[in-house]
């Protein structure tokens, strides 16, 4: 068997970087453009809402949206670079010298393999600190389309607290956050010992501050008496704004390196961890999903049709499959984060099957 050369290798490398970099910064740019507009058009008379302000606001959001555009881009690079190389007839004098479609997609496979592990250690820290900072500008000129501590229809907020053999659970019709206080509204406390109901609090209002939370208006209903009504009760607590925050943040604002322990003490403090935790194997996966997109491109690029018609046949296959890929992972999140599904197969099922749909539409195509 006649190995690839390290000069052939290396020139097959140093074409697909070529071509990837410069689709993701064409499709980088475009993204950026319409993000500038979005957010001019959402602070329209906000204060302090200049368009620096909003021009930052974007270019911190970018590095995130680069982690989602990346498959696209390994893709489009990939079928741009072997349209060249069959145009050119490059590829066809290496498949006559004896080079297999396997040999030479090898240096693209492992260079792209390199750029996604690259990507989840290197990059994603450096993404999430920035998208959190763009989620605070966006408190801070007020423009977030939704506060993640802001909560008034529906069921409300659910929290609970163990301490040793007793448990709390709190529930709050109605919160907001002003400053360090957690403001509540149609407050009801359970207390739990031994996995028993033992008596509950009612409250109007309350807030949770400084290890503490105050109830004003409350009634006391122990079971076997009467409810007696009290002016204040202030109760100990370990919960902090932080804590209650970190759960509802969003996982692109934690680093790859920081989410296996967030998702465990979030685990062991009663809250659901299921969205971080799709989040963390999605980037896991995320290698493996970017070889996956080589062997896609590979499909509908190494044997084009020279006439316009088969050319633009194969890219809009290409287009479709790539459309179809997404609406795919977006199904499987879903899935995993209802539960239906494990969250690792969740994630990892659609880096799977393309990887093995490429794989098996390549065996036939070459080796059938």
């Amino acid at each position: 068997m006649i190995r690839l050369s390290p000069t052939l290798s290396l020139y097959i490398g140093r074409q697909f970087l070529v071509a990837f970099m410069g689709t993701l910064a064409c499709v980088s740019g475009i993204v950026l453009m319409f993000d500038v507009i979005e957010l001019v058009r959402r602070a329209s008379g906000k204060q302090g809402a200049g368009f620096l302000v909003l021009l930052e606001m974007a270019l911190c959001k970018l590095p995130q949206m680069v982690q989602t555009l990346l498959p696209f881009a390994v893709m489009l690079g990939a079928m741009i670079i072997f349209w060249r190389l069959t145009r050119t007839r490059e590829l066809v004098v290496t498949r006559a010298a004896g080079v297999s479609v396997w040999q030479f997609l090898a240096p693209v496979m492992l260079l792209v393999f390199f750029i996604g592990v690259l990507m989840v250690v290197a990059f994603n820290p450096l993404a999430s600190t920035l998208f959190s900072r763009y989620e605070t500008m966006q408190d801070k000129i007020q423009i977030r389309l939704s506060n993640p501590l802001s909560f008034s229809q529906g069921f409300g907020l659910w929290l609970r607290e163990s301490q040793g053999n007793r448990q709390e659970i709190i529930h709050a019709g109605h919160v907001r956050q002003d400053g360090h206080r957690l403001l509540l509204s149609k407050v009801s406390i359970f207390h739990l010992e031994d996995n028993r109901f033992t008596y509950r609090h009612d409250a109007e209002t309350g807030q949770i501050a400084d290890g503490r939370i105050d109830l004003d208006k409350v009634w006391e209903i122990v079971p076997g008496r009467p409810s007696e009504p009290r002016p204040h009760i202030t109760l100990p607590t370990t919960l902090t704004i932080s804590k209650i925050q970190d759960n509802f943040s969003s996982p692109e604002t934690m680093s790859f390196w920081a989410l296996p322990g967030f998702i465990k003490f979030t685990e062991e403090a009663g809250f659901s961890a299921q969205k971080h935790r799709m989040y963390f194997q999605s980037l896991l996966a995320s290698p493996v999903l970017l070889c996956a997109m080589v062997l896609v491109a590979a499909v509908f690029s190494l044997r084009p049709n020279l006439r316009m018609g088969g050319v633009m046949l194969r890219l809009g296959g290409g287009v479709a499959a790539g459309f179809l890929f997404f609406f795919f992972s977006k199904v499987a999140f879903a899935l995993g984060l209802s539960a239906t599904l494990p969250p690792t197969l969740a994630a990892w099922s659609p880096a799977i099957v393309t990887l093995l749909v490429g794989l098996s539409t390549l065996f036939h195509l070459e080796d059938g």
